[in-house]
């Protein structure tokens, strides 16, 4: 069977519909990190690159006011590094953002709490993530620097404690895959969180140099998948994924549902459209080069105070080539014009591809049911 031919598109005019600005800006404000952890997609790709100086991030936050835009989530690098963090995070409540943190929680103290209780900074705060994967410093230190654990834990009780929304994000990898109902119960038990959100160690950052130390086996994220699944249901689902183990067990779930009512696809699947990220936000890598995702490093489209952001989110075709993906229907590649499943696919992430093959118009074989179906049956 012939592939169907793929669409052609000029990657400078944005398809239909698209807003004329981002809504939300991920914005990692500095490559330098306390830590070095096994799997960082920060730790290689952006090393030799210079932190931008304050004044230029100043008129930076300017910027996206004039554009309104309504939200920034501050990464890293880790955040807490620098130290005019709330001065940047004055100038974004200054042009009337919202503001989310990404941090390994290991520099956050009490004088931190304090800090966040000036002018507007904790009325305009939605989230703070810290990173916690293990229930103990003998797993979380395995893929993290020695002594993280106790800093982290403590950072994160200390959030807790002062009532800040706080969020937990766990990166399964090799050294934690069998200690997850030991991180819900203390994560949700101990701690007293809502829930907590999991994703999975790539092979890409320094996960590309080290994955053989860090990134699962096929035969590690079923097993996960199994156990995931059920501590989420002792916990009544409040785990949350949107990629990573417990997605994919979610999703080949509900396709084996699907398949068992004679259905052969879902609505808005069927194409590469797993990422919806580029049609809202956008990212800044720390050097000021604009990004459509701060994991595609590879794809810039700028930097700024040089290159009009707005121009860069409406016309450069390194966003575009990836919004246009989702017209890309999977029939036409060719490793997947004769699988019984297209209409259940989203081809999955295409950082992850990217980080995979070096090209973002192809499936990426973790989330292919086929393939898992396969081992499984047999």
């Amino acid at each position: 069977m012939t592939p169907e031919p793929v669409p052609v598109f000029d990657p400078t005019v944005p398809p239909p519909g698209l807003k004329p600005r981002p809504k939300n800006v991920d914005i990692s404000i500095t490559g330098r990190c306390n830590l070095k952890c096994g799997y960082c997609f920060y730790a290689d790709e952006m090393a030799a690159l210079s932190d931008l100086p304050t004044e230029r991030w100043l008129v930076c936050f300017q910027e996206l006011g004039e554009l309104a835009v309504q939200r920034v989530t501050l990464s890293g690098g880790e955040v807490f590094t620098r130290p005019d963090l709330f001065e940047l995070i004055d100038s974004v409540i200054a042009n009337r953002m919202r503001y989310s943190i990404l941090t390994n929680g290991t520099l956050i103290t009490e004088e931190t709490i304090e800090q966040f209780q000036v002018g507007k900074r904790r009325s305009r705060l939605d989230s703070i993530q810290v990173s916690i994967d293990g229930s103990c410093a003998e797993v979380h230190n395995k893929s993290r620097p020695p002594n993280s654990f106790d800093r982290a834990l403590r950072g994160l009780r200390l959030l807790k404690a002062a009532g800040f929304p706080v969020t937990v994000r766990v990166t399964i990898n090799r050294h934690n895959v069998d200690d997850l109902e030991n991180v819900a119960r203390l994560l949700i038990e101990d701690v007293g969180l809502g829930g907590f959100s999991t994703n999975e160690a790539e092979q890409m950052g320094s996960a590309r140099c080290y994955g053989q130390d860090v990134v699962l086996t096929e035969e590690e994220r079923r097993r996960v998948m199994q156990s995931l699944t059920a501590v989420d249901a002792r916990y009544g689902g409040r785990i949350g994924a949107t990629a990573g183990p417990l997605s994919r067990a979610r999703h080949f779930s509900e396709i084996a549902e699907r398949v068992a009512r004679g259905e052969t696809g879902q609505p808005g699947r069927g194409t590469l459209c797993s990422c919806g990220g580029v049609f809202n936000k956008m990212a800044i890598l720390h050097d000021g080069t604009i990004v459509p995702c701060n994991l595609l490093p590879t794809l810039t489209m700028g930097v700024v105070g040089v290159n009009p952001i707005q121009d860069a989110w409406l016309h450069h075709p390194s966003i575009n080539v990836v919004r246009y993906r989702r017209q890309i229907p999977l029939s036409a590649l060719e490793s997947c014009q004769d699988c019984a499943y297209t209409g259940f696919c989203a081809g999955g992430c295409p950082a992850s591809v990217m980080s995979k093959f070096g090209q973002l118009n192809v499936i990426d074989p973790v989330i292919c049911y086929r393939a898992y179906k396969l081992t499984i049956d047999n």
